[in-house]
């Protein structure tokens, strides 16, 4: 190598063809060095003949935990990729995962937030993206070198002969063509979309796909059809069993640009590449892109660049964080819209944790908690609502990483999610990780229109079946309706304490005045006290209802109502919905729903104060504003809704901010 500097020590995971081929890679780049390559089993001469000279190491967490390797390269099948990028941030080493960074975006994210909470650096190895003619490409869009480019065609196909248990096949192995080549044709796509505003990427507004599934589950032939929202229209294409012309088109309003070898161009080898340019009326130019080295070798070079300069992704033409999450989001959308779901995808499996090992229950105390009204044990500080998830595998990353955080306490609803999506994905991870007895939960029914006082029990019935569990520790009505009297209500609810399936309970969304004659009903007939409530409480006053009959106590007089501290606050949409971040402002109106529900004078000033403690603390006006509910003279446990781990630790990060009695009435001034 001609650089001086102190070479990276590469660890490669995986003896597959693609690690032979980083394997030759490595010693045609400037700043890489082989130290080992990693066996999943013992060595053996096959594996020795096909990395000569290399040390081998029997098993993937012995080389992760060699302290001659700093950084390593992850070629094994697409469903590992998570778990090893994850243990090699927990392990201090840089990674470059061999593409995809995960089947789907929720493992790309939980691999994301690994490293850069350890500090390493982790990037997704599509490396057609080091390839000169990349950045050439892009030159010519933003110069309009045949106008406006308006349509793309990108394809990436081959015809292979395999068994069904081969890994381009195998549902385990997340088989098919999407994952395999797909990305790529994905990548290049938003790559020329980004590209003709001046941008790295742009994501699709629209994704419509169709394919072709083998008996193994896996996609053999997919299309889909792309809209961007600068109008640009892609058709993308894939395939394990056809061979396809495997080239980028670009038709522009003044001509149209080619590339006949767009992802394998010099791939292992040195070899230059070509772009046709054919303007309309003119004649077709070829213009030659010197190559000069390995694009695998780039690739590695471009990590050691990366590395050097302190950064934990990328830089672009190659893949950073975003582009990559964008990618696997659109993917994600291709798949769903064929029907294409991995079996361990399925809430049903009970997949286990993204880390690959246990969940750490023994750190479940180090979070805050808090006696509230009615309930028999301690809850949690926050509570984790599962309203907004869409799949298994994210559901199941944010549970864990709450749980592991110390949290134990969930929010769902019988009208969570189609068919009851939320409380299936609450009952599917409980059962799956054994701890139903060392958490606790908030299940809701009742919600308008079927707020009645039968369907109390036929809609608790349901919820703990999917929940599988026989009991909820607290139990609130969704909504009121006020055309039934309390009383009826409060002797349904009733009569599910007596048979052990409710422990305490309590009504969301209702007014105050109708909470006090359910008290007094229950008091005057000698049963159990409602001493829930889950209304919007927040910094930021809720000024018209998010959805209709939402009902908020966030304004003086409520919280003089609550200062007796006989009812507890299950408080939803705590950080206001996104209105204490950059999303808000008095000239942002992009947002209907912030703007109705909460732009007013007086939350702006509340917001600025908010911003201001969170210069003087190090944190983010987001965060000050879930403290400030954690400083109320009443109970209070904030609910919360993270899509993501990171946004879990963002909000987590709340709970280590003091606030005086002071503090939480400049706020509020």
């Amino acid at each position: 190598m001609s650089d001086t500097a102190t070479p990276l020590r590469w660890g490669i995971i995986g003896t597959g063809a693609i690690a032979r081929v980083f394997f030759d890679a490595i010693e045609q780049s400037r700043a890489g060095q082989l130290a080992a390559v990693a066996t999943r089993g013992a060595p053996s001469p096959e594996i020795e003949a096909r990395f000569p000279g290399a040390r081998i190491v029997s098993g993937y967490d012995a080389l992760l935990a060699d302290p001659a390797i700093d950084a390593v390269y992850i070629a094994t099948p697409h469903p590992t990729h998570v778990t090893l990028a994850i243990r090699a941030a927990e392990t201090g080493k840089h990674a470059l995962v061999e593409k995809p960074l995960g089947v789907n975006a929720a493992e790309a994210e939980a691999a994301i937030h690994a490293a850069r909470r350890a500090g390493t650096f982790l990037g997704e190895g599509f490396m057609y993206r080091f390839h000169p003619q990349v950045a050439r490409l892009r030159e010519l869009i933003e110069q309009r070198e045949v106008g406006e480019i308006g349509l793309m065609r990108a394809s990436f196909g081959f015809r292979a002969e395999l068994p069904e248990t081969h890994r381009l096949l195998a549902d385990q192995h997340a088989g098919g063509g999407i994952l395999d080549v797909g990305g790529y044709a994905m990548s290049m796509a938003r790559l020329v979309a980004g590209a003709r505003e001046g941008a790295d990427f742009a994501d699709p507004v629209t994704v419509a796909g169709a394919g072709r599934l083998g008996p193994t589950g896996a996609d053999l032939v997919a299309s889909a059809s792309l809209l961007f929202a600068n109008g640009l229209v892609a058709e993308v294409s894939c395939s394990v069993a056809l061979a396809q012309e495997n080239r980028v088109e670009l038709q522009g309003t003044h001509g149209r640009i080619l590339l006949l070898n767009p992802w394998m161009a010099g791939g292992k080898s040195a070899d230059e590449a070509m772009i046709v340019v054919e303007p309309t009326g003119g004649a077709a130019r070829r213009i030659v892109v010197e190559h000069g080295q390995n694009t695998y070798a780039r690739e590695i070079d471009a990590v050691a660049d990366a590395v050097r300069a302190g950064r934990s992704e990328f830089a672009s033409p190659g893949p950073t964080h975003a582009d990559t999450l964008g990618n696997m989001h659109a993917l994600d959308r291709w798949r769903a819209s064929i029907g294409l779901t991995y079996s361990f995808e399925r809430l049903e499996t009970g997949r286990p944790p993204l880390s690959g090992r246990p969940l750490k229950q023994a750190s479940r105390r180090s979070m805050p908690e808090r006696r509230m009204p009615g309930v028999g044990r301690p809850v949690s500080a926050v509570a984790l609502g599962t309203a907004s998830f869409t799949g298994a595998t994210q559901a199941f990353a944010v549970m864990d990483a709450y749980f592991e955080a110390g949290g134990a306490l969930f929010d769902t609803s019988f009208w969570y999610g189609a068919n009851g999506l939320a409380d299936r994905h609450l009952g599917a991870w409980m059962a799956s990780r054994g701890v139903r007895d060392a958490v606790s939960l908030i299940a809701k029914g009742a919600h308008t229109p079927l707020c009645y006082p039968d369907v109390i029990g036929r809609q608790l019935d349901a919820s703990l079946e999917r929940l599988r569990t026989g009991r909820t520790e607290i139990y609130m009505m969704h909504r009121d309706n006020e055309d039934v009297p309390v009383g009826e209500f409060v002797d349904a609810i009733a009569r599910e304490i007596a048979a052990g399936r409710i422990g305490a309970y309590g009504f969301s969304n209702w007014s105050l005045g109708r909470f006090d004659e359910a008290r007094a009903y229950a008091e005057g007939n000698g049963l159990p006290l409602p001493t829930a409530l889950s209304n919007n409480f927040s910094l930021a006053e809720m000024l018209h209802p998010v959805w209709a009959g939402c009902v908020s106590v966030s304004d003086d007089a409520s919280k003089a109502w609550l200062a007796d501290g006989r009812v507890g606050v299950y408080a939803w949409s705590s950080q206001a919905r996104g209105f204490f971040t950059e999303r808000s402002g008095p000239e942002r109106r992009d947002d209907p729903e912030l703007v109705r529900s909460w732009y007013g004078a007086r939350n702006f000033e509340r917001k600025r104060r908010a911003e201001e403690i969170g210069r003087r603390t190090g944190r983010s006006a987001t965060q000050v504003a879930l403290a400030y509910t954690l400083h109320q003279p009443f109970p209070v446990v904030p609910l919360i809704g993270p899509l993501t781990v990171a946004e879990l630790d963002d909000s987590l990060q709340a709970l280590d901010l003091a606030l005086t009695p002071d503090d939480v009435r400049w706020l509020e001034a």
